[in-house]
Parts: structure tokens; C-alpha cells; sequence
């Protein structure tokens, strides 16, 4: 599986680009760790060489290293578990002035791998301002690992995705979701209930003290821009030049829930760049043009995933048909990048042809393993009671699926967290204008996991302790990776000289 395949089934399963990994960044997995010595001094980090999943060392010169942190950070002498971390350091030790570092999305994404993927990109672009750092967060990667024991069917991408049936029943959703949340209970132990943002937080800055900063810069993506923020928020005379990209929505009564919800309108938001994409004639010598109109694709998708509802087509994958729920699903993901269009064409043009078969994306033949489905789940559960009417979330759906058909209710839809057995162990933290001006926010304009509407709640709440650049395209995930170079320049400026814009800035695509 490719590390872009991993970040795009993140992005989709967590709604906050995304861009992360399914699989161990760090070989072997480190294990929970022992009763060891008082966990309230960090400890020494002893550094090393990196191993990643595809079996490279990462960038080069990065480096890794264990570190202990209380399981329970009320009792900070108890139990430890090991978060792996990672470093790769200035190439320009006289321009060097801090530390960033890089917080992935997910939740489940690794900083370990996100290093390695855009850790030379990153030095390049801050001229060697800073030592860049990362770590996976509990759960995740090399870090200590739980898992809930739940059966492969259920760790599909659209069986993780709470997509109702064809009609808009939701019972094999309520009997899922519950099933999830009982064997997370049952087999996730301590552990699991530890996997929470307040606690990636914490992790976070005892990671600062174990490196000797006494402020730390960061580059937080997709659900890294809460943690960051949370981080801001909790511990503000410890930033020092703060980057949000691609944000979601951060109400504390909404957390999890509220990023689900938005995807429905960042899909309706992003879908037109697929349109006019796949009604170029350019595409129409590779076989993708799907339609002669833009506005004609919206209806041939629908009126296909309606019809695949009711007769599912053989795929290339035996035993895993496309479905209605498997094409909107593919949709979904692909809105990301604008490199997903051409397989997504493909497989619809495939679909529609009675002669072809359909090729599946690899998002929609991954079975995601156990550890990582978990890790997925729990953060958003631990973090914020929801809701468990499921009278409720049926009328949800429904309301949903009228307004926003492209995503069919799956947004609103139940989940485990409807069931989960734990309250949460700390109150959702409030984002505020409370801290020092330091933040800059990057936006797309049209981004399907973490839609401009959200993000523009995370600036109000920041009021003067941010600026927002906002790029006039859509995609998940803009700073080194959205293609915009005003974008690029805005950030890189910042983190170098701290100059931010004077006021919230727009980039043209």
C-alpha cells in the first residue's frame, strides 16, 4: 500500500486531509513500557536510526528515538507507554533559531512518517531556520498500541464510513456501531481510553521539555490544526510561530461530530472541481470525459450510485462488488487531490460501460488493520460524549440526504461514540483570542474534510491571534502540497522571519 493511498484513507476515515498512515512507522512497535522512575522529569532521548513501513530510513540524517510518557497524566509516577519520536536536524546550524514540529492529522496519522515524506521539503522551504521534529501519537505507528478486536468486515473504508442503506435505513449502522464500541470496551483496556487530543497534547510538550525547548514552533495539518490549537491554547508562553493548515471547525460541544458533519458541505463545495475536470474535452482521448456540461456530472454520478444500489457490478477485486455506497464512497475520497480524478473517471466510466469492469481505487479494497481502526475511533470518542438517540441521528440522516446528496447522510450518520462505555476524562478545551498573536491559518477555498465554513470558525475564535491566507482552489492540505506558490511563499515567510500578512489574505489559484 503507498504512503499516498495511506493518507488518503486517513484523510477519509478523520475528516481532517488528511494527508498520515495506516501502518507502523516505526519498526518494531514499541510496547507499554515499565512502572518505571517518576515520569514528572523528562527523560534523556536517545537517538537512532529510523526504520519506516516501505523499509527506507526516512529523510536523510532523521533520526528516532522512545519516549516515556504517563499513561494517566494525573498520576504521573504510575504507568508509562513510549511514544516514538522523531528529528531531523538544521542543515544550517548558523541560520538555525527553534524547534518546529510537524503534527499529522488523522487522528492516526504519524509524525514519524510525515517527517520522513515532507521532511526535506520543509527544511528546504525554512532555510534551515529550525531542528524539525515529530511524533506519533499514542496509538499510532511506534508509539504504544491498542486494538478492539473487531472483525474485518467492519474495518472496510465504507463500513468505517457510516453509509446508510439505499434507502436511508440506518440499522446496520446502529448494529455496527454498536458492535464497535462493546469490543473497544472490551478489549481496548486503559490504553485505549488514554488515546485522546488532550493527551497528544500533553505528549506534545513533555516532548518540548525532553528536548530542552522552552517554546516550539509547529506546522499542525487537517486534525493536527486542533491539536495545535489545543496545544496554543493550553500552553501559549510555549509557541513561538504557530501554522494551522487546513482547519476544522474547533466547538468544543461538536468536536468529532461537527468534522463529520462538514464533510457534507465540503463535498458539495469541492464536487464542481471534479465536474468541470471530467467534462473537459482534453479528457475525452483517455476515455474519462464523463460528460459534455460540468453540471451534468453531479447527476450522472447520482443516478449511477442509485443504480448500483440496487444491482452492484462485478469489480477487479472478486468479492468486493462496486456498490452505491462503494462509488459514493470513492467519490468522497477522491475530492482530496486532484490526482485521484482520473482512477475515480475511470472507475465510473468502467461502471457505466456494461462491457468493462470496474478497477476499485485502493481505498476501497483496504481492510484497515485493527490497531489503526481503533486509534481512529477512540481519539473522537474519548475526547466528547455524543449523543445516543437513535431516533435521532435516523431524522438527521434523512435531512441530510435531502440537502446534501453527493455524501447521502453518511456525515450525519451514528457511529460508535453513540455507545462508547467512557465519559471522557477532560472537557473539550475552548479555542480563544486568549494568547499571544502568533498563529497564521492557510485555507483552501474548497476543501472537501475541512471546508472553508469550518475554518472560519477556528479564525473567529482566534480572533486577534491569527491571520488566514485562503487559496482559491480546492483540495485538502496546502502548504507544500496544494501546488499554490502564493500559499507556499506566505507560510515559508512567516516561519522564517515571522512576518505575517497585516490582515486575513487571499491567494489566486
Amino acid at each position: 500500500m503507498t504512503t499516498c493511498t495511506r493518507k488518503t484513507l486517513l484523510l477519509a476515515l478523520s475528516a481532517t486531509a488528511v494527508a498520515s498512515t495506516l501502518a507502523a512507522s516505526v519498526t518494531p512497535v514499541a510496547q507499554a513500557g515499565p512502572r518505571a522512575s517518576p515520569a514528572s522529569a523528562p527523560p534523556s532521548l536517545v537517538w537512532h536510526g529510523c526504520e519506516l513501513p516501505d523499509g527506507t530510513t526516512g529523510a536523510e540524517g532523521q533520526q528516532c528515538a522512545e519516549l516515556p510518557v504517563p499513561l494517566d497524566y494525573r498520576n504521573p509516577d504510575g504507568r508509562t507507554l513510549t511514544v516514538a519520536v522523531t528529528r531531523l536536524r538544521s542543515d544550517r546550524p548558523r541560520a538555525r533559531r527553534g524547534t518546529l514540529i510537524v503534527i499529522a492529522g488523522g487522528p492516526g496519522g504519524s509524525g514519524v512518517e510525515r517527517l520522513a515524506r515532507k521532511g526535506e521539503a520543509l527544511r528546504a522551504a525554512t532555510e534551515g531556520a529550525y531542528d524539525l521534529v515529530g511524533l506519533d501519537p499514542r496509538g499510532v505507528g511506534g508509539s504504544t498500541r491498542a486494538g478492539c478486536g473487531t472483525a474485518d468486515a467492519d474495518r472496510q473504508l465504507v463500513t468505517l464510513r457510516a453509509w446508510p442503506g439505499a434507502d436511508g435505513d440506518i440499522t446496520a449502522n446502529v448494529d455496527r456501531s454498536r458492535r464497535v464500541a462493546e469490543a473497544c470496551a472490551r478489549n481496548g483496556g486503559e490504553v485505549l481510553r488514554s488515546f485522546s487530543t488532550r493527551n497528544e497534547v500533553r505528549d506534545i510538550d513533555r516532548f518540548r521539555q525532553a528536548l530542552g525547548e522552552d517554546k516550539l514552533s509547529a506546522w499542525g495539518s487537517s486534525y493536527g490544526t486542533y491539536v495545535g490549537a489545543v496545544y496554543a491554547q493550553k500552553y501559549p508562553r510555549h509557541t513561538d510561530r504557530w501554522v494551522l493548515d487546513s482547519n476544522g471547525d474547533p466547538d468544543p460541544a461538536r468536536v468529532g461530530h461537527s468534522w463529520m458533519r462538514n464533510m457534507a458541505v465540503g463535498a458539495a463545495d469541492r464536487f464542481p472541481d471534479f465536474a468541470a475536470w471530467a467534462s473537459d474535452p482534453a479528457r475525452e482521448q483517455a476515455g474519462l470525459r464523463l460528460a459534455e456540461r460540468a453540471e451534468d456530472v453531479e447527476p450522472l454520478v447520482l443516478a449511477l450510485a442509485r443504480k448500483l444500489d440496487r444491482e452492484p457490478r462485478e469489480s477487479d477485486v472478486p468479492g468486493l462488488p462496486l456498490t452505491g455506497n462503494r462509488l459514493r464512497q470513492g467519490v468522497q475520497s477522491a475530492l482530496f487531490g486532484d490526482a485521484s480524478f482520473a482512477p475515480l473517471a475511470g472507475m465510473i466510466r468502467a461502471a457505466l460501460d456494461l462491457r468493462g469492469t470496474p478497477v476499485l481505487t485502493p481505498d476501497l479494497v483496504q481492510v484497515v488493520p485493527d490497531e489503526d481502526a481503533a486509534v481512529m475511533v477512540a481519539v473522537v470518542c474519548n475526547d466528547v460524549r455524543r449523543p445516543g438517540s437513535v431516533a435521532g441521528y435516523r431524522r438527521a440522516v434523512a435531512a441530510d440526504r435531502q440537502r446534501y446528496p453527493l455524501t447521502a447522510g453518511m456525515p450525519a450518520n451514528i457511529t460508535p461514540c453513540a455507545f462508547w462505555k467512557d465519559a471522557p476524562a477532560d472537557s473539550p478545551t475552548r479555542i480563544t483570542d486568549e494568547g499571544p498573536s502568533n498563529i497564521l491559518m492557510i485555507q483552501s477555498l474548497r476543501d472537501p474534510a475541512t471546508p472553508y465554513s469550518g475554518a472560519l470558525k477556528m479564525r473567529g475564535a482566534l480572533g486577534e491571534r491569527a491571520r488566514m491566507v485562503t487559496v482559491g482552489r480546492g483540495g485538502h492540505g496546502m502548504y507544500l502540497g496544494g501546488g499554490n506558490a502564493c500559499g507556499d511563499r506566505a507560510v515559508s515567510e512567516f516561519l522564517v522571519t515571522g512576518r505575517r500578512p497585516a490582515q486575513d489574505t487571499h491567494c489566486a489559484n
